[in-house]
């Protein structure tokens, strides 16, 4: 058995690098430029309007119709996905595994990011359909199937069968263990705990996450639009509230952080010493691929999720992928690496770490226990929501393909599973959803790329009205 797995994960980590270094990486940066420039440079030449278009305009307050959400309730379920593990444990391991470098190669990723999140979005709304109890439903499967032709339905069932299985993985059972794994550790910061009494919190944490999701999930897409407005803005606020009180309080070293970055972007042992044997593909691999899982752009999954809001035009919606990007990544995620680099917080380069590196970065102002308190309660509460994103694309992905009765067992196991991702470590599962994930890109860019004429048009249109 051993051996088997052995030989599983050998194979599991060959396609991981292929589908995560090789095809997205290499799709984001080529694709991410063709997209940019027939359209305009649109994330640069009319950012200021992307900018007043949402965040200008998403706190109003606006009603949905029938088997819709708001835009921002559509914004903050696709942001629920990516906002917290990927920003502050993905940021961490950017830096660990790439050097300072890696955060100027995020920042690029991420401005080609908002072309191809913006795509996505805008041909999720405007290949979008209603399903049998009225919902809009939308997102990669459908501008497939409906932009490509119905002889490309192969190509859209095999996004659904890939994000399906990331949904377990990377939207469930990671998440989970790193809620319950979160709380343990917030409660041995104070007092001692037992392994037989860790494994009963481990437990408790599952069940009473299991309800939470289920009460959400059962709601539909109004209620997961619902609690994801609330939860995601009130997060996003506080955490990037403390990582300012942390750069704030360092002030004199920030000058000397976007130097190490831009410096070490090209070469990273002139910056790091020859000694952490850092390359300078290590750096652009590493920013490029820790930005695609904080954003998730050029996955599709987000459009799945922004397919549902009630909005005046594809472009309109469109838009709110670049603000989604900009703040998941540019903002946040840039916050994150300057806290970490300014705190003189000890980084083992070469090694993978989690979210020591921003806990000990907090408790340089907060305290040990503080700090780790909140980390605790920041992961909890961004992986609980990330939790409730996932849900809905793999409830939209079973449904596009086995229907509506499908879709109800899988949201069943998807509950169920919770629990065991709460209570059991199994990193060959989570290795390849990881995967799964990856592969997602492969069917999402072939449609990007043959539409992208169809972005361009609506693009233009949109401006010339």
């Amino acid at each position: 058995m051993d051996k088997f797995l052995d030989t599983l994960m050998s194979i599991n980590g060959t396609i991981n690098t292929i589908a995560w270094v090789y095809i997205l990486l290499t799709c984001v940066f080529v694709g991410g430029m063709y997209i940019t420039v027939r359209c305009g440079f649109l994330q640069f030449v009319k950012f200021g309007y992307a900018m007043k278009n949402t965040i200008g305009k998403m706190f109003k307050k606006t009603s949905a119709g029938e088997g819709a959400v708001t835009p921002l309730q559509a914004v903050t379920t696709a942001l629920s996905a990516t906002v917290g593990t990927g920003n502050i444990v993905g940021t961490c391991q950017a830096i660990a595994m790439g050097g300072y470098g890696a955060v100027f190669w995020l920042w690029l990723a991420a401005l080609l990011g908002m072309i191809i999140k913006y795509s996505e979005v805008t041909l999720s709304i405007h290949y979008r359909e209603r399903d049998e109890k009225g919902d809009w439903v939308g997102g990669p499967m459908y501008y497939i199937t409906k932009g490509l032709g119905k002889n490309w339905k192969w190509l859209a069932s095999l996004f659904c069968i890939f994000a399906t299985l990331a949904s377990f993985g990377i939207g469930n059972m990671s998440q989970a263990n790193s809620i319950a794994g979160s709380i343990g550790n917030a409660i041995a910061a104070f007092t001692p705990i037992s392994d037989s009494a860790l494994n009963t919190v481990e437990l408790a944490v599952g069940i009473v996450l299991a309800l939470l999701v289920g009460l959400t999930l059962f709601g539909g897409i109004k209620r997961i639009g619902a609690v994801t407005e609330k939860l995601i803005p009130f997060m996003s606020v506080l955490y990037i509230a403390f990582t300012l009180i942390v750069i704030f309080g360092n002030i004199g070293q920030v000058g000397s952080a976007f130097g190490k970055i831009f410096s070490a972007a090209f070469n990273p042992q002139a910056v790091l010493g020859a000694g952490t044997g850092i390359a300078m593909k290590q750096a652009v691999v590493w920013g490029l691929r820790r930005s695609a899982f904080s954003n998730e752009a050029g996955l599709g999954s987000a459009a799945i999720a922004h397919a549902a809001a009630e909005t005046p035009s594809a472009v309109h919606q469109g838009l709110y992928g670049i603000f989604e990007v900009f703040v998941d990544t540019i903002v946040i995620c840039t916050l994150t690496a300057i806290t970490v680099i300014i705190s003189g917080v000890d980084i083992s380069f070469g090694v993978k770490p989690g979210s020591e590196l921003v806990a000990g970065a907090f408790a340089t102002v907060f305290g040990h226990q503080f700090a780790s308190l909140f980390v605790a309660i920041a992961l909890a509460l961004f992986a609980f929501s990330t939790i409730l994103g996932w849900s809905l694309y793999g409830t939209r992905c079973v449904q596009y393909l086995l229907g509506i009765r499908a879709s109800h067992i899988y949201q069943l196991i998807f509950i169920l599973v919770v629990v065991i991702g709460a209570t059991t470590s199994l990193d060959v599962v989570w290795d390849l959803a990881d995967t799964f994930n990856g592969l997602m890109a492969i069917p999402n860019f072939i449609a990007l790329f043959a539409l992208t004429g169809t972005v361009a048009r609506l693009t233009r249109e949109h401006f010339k009205k």
